[in-house]
């Protein structure tokens, strides 16, 4: 048994290996670099990620933005340009010999080749700015964040394996090589169509002025450049959605993070439900202690019952002051027969009341017949105890 069958009891070829004859290839290469992330990112991860400067775009927007605006510029002001580079070579090519080198006239002069270089150059300059901008902005909106310039030494950690994985079999890596090789093969075919095209006219070059040579190679290089900014515009529409997966693969939770950020957003499940159960119990001291102020209390007999109190001064109609269910209900039957209050049963309007409404809901007008029935009794066996 040779060294590789040793290997091979120790380490067992995965399944998923290739069955290529004399080459073993492990395709966990290209499985995903954080498993067990599988849940989809939450709005909170995606705006932290964004805050934090971290979206999903592609940089072939911007670069076929800024290719088209600065040739623009330079298509529509290369006269100018021209006539600028002219004349400041003219003005030093033929003043050279009365010049006076001090240290003054040195400053003077870089001073002045500066300006003229920021006249000639500004309108490139600030074009191509622009066209960045645009090229981002369009794609991901204003957002300005610092937390790119901060070094983090706690996520450089030097791991071979990892680091070879993502370098050689990266999606991204793959992804970026197929398109560098996609836009030199493009820009190679665009510039021998043009150039095959205009044959005639370089080759006329030598017999024509420079102006008119200048013009002649500077149109067919404005054709070469535009048309492949307008390919790399169209590649942009691809690999901004590829992008945009990789973004949000990238993004993606383990259940335990979710977990997390839910108790970090919405609160521990634990306390939440033990905060619930505080206000019940809170809500149901505040109802015990009205329930002697009732003027009397209906009931189904056995499952429901609801204290109601009324003052003329104070309340348009009668109004529920408190209300129970089972062990509730006979807790407040409990209290209304210690504090003499009137029970009274009327299962229907019990449980309609019950279901319908809320501790301090005044009595619908739907209701009003059926209440204003109970309030009777109760003030007719009220006359009748004062008249024994």
């Amino acid at each position: 048994m040779n060294m590789i069958d040793d290997i091979k009891l120790i380490f067992p070829v995965p399944a998923c290996e290739t069955a290529l004859p004399g080459f073993r290839f492990d395709l966990q290469l290209f499985a995903a670099e954080d498993e067990g992330r599988t849940e989809e990112p939450t709005e909170k991860k995606l705006r932290d990620a964004r805050e934090k400067g971290q979206v999903a775009k592609t940089q072939e927007l911007p670069q076929a933005v800024v290719v088209i605006f600065g040739f623009l510029v330079i298509f529509f002001l290369g006269s100018w340009i021209y006539g600028s580079l002219a004349a400041i070579t003219r003005y030093y090519m033929t003043s050279f010999h009365s010049f006076t080198l001090t240290e003054k006239s040195v400053m003077q002069e870089f001073f002045r080749i500066s300006f003229e270089s920021a006249k000639i150059l500004g309108p490139l300059f600030i074009a191509v700015m622009v066209a960045a901008f645009l090229g981002d902005a369009v794609q991901v909106g204003f957002q300005v964040s610092t937390h790119p310039l901060k070094l983090d030494l706690s996520k450089i950690k030097f791991d071979p394996a990892t680091m070879f994985r993502k370098v050689f079999f990266s999606k991204q890596i793959m992804m970026n090589l197929f398109k560098s090789v996609f836009k030199v093969a493009v820009i190679g075919i665009i510039a021998y169509l043009i150039i095959v095209n205009d044959y005639e006219n370089i080759l006329k070059t030598p017999d024509i002025s420079i102006p008119l040579a200048l013009k002649t190679v500077t149109l067919m290089a404005l054709k070469i450049i535009l048309w492949s900014a307008a390919v790399m515009l169209v590649l942009a529409i691809p690999d901004y959605f590829f992008q945009k997966r990789e973004f949000i693969e990238s993004l993606k939770m383990t259940k335990e993070e979710l977990k997390e950020e839910l108790k970090e957003t919405v609160g521990d499940p634990h306390i939440r439900a033990r905060l619930r159960e505080m206000q019940r119990d809170i809500v149901m001291k505040n109802m015990i202690r009205e329930v002697p102020k009732a003027d009397v209390v209906v009931t189904n007999p056995t499952h429901f019952s609801v204290a109601l109190r009324y003052d003329r001064n104070t309340m348009p109609a009668p109004t529920v002051i408190a209300k129970g269910e089972d062990n509730m209900a006979l807790r407040i039957r409990q209290i209304a027969r210690e504090n003499d209050i009137p029970i009274m049963e009327n299962r229907p309007l019990a449980q309609e009341m019950y279901r319908r409404l809320d501790v301090g809901d005044i009595v619908p007008e739907d209701l009003f017949y059926a209440v204003s029935l109970v309030y009777a009794e109760l003030y007719k066996k009220k006359r009748l105890r004062q008249a024994i």
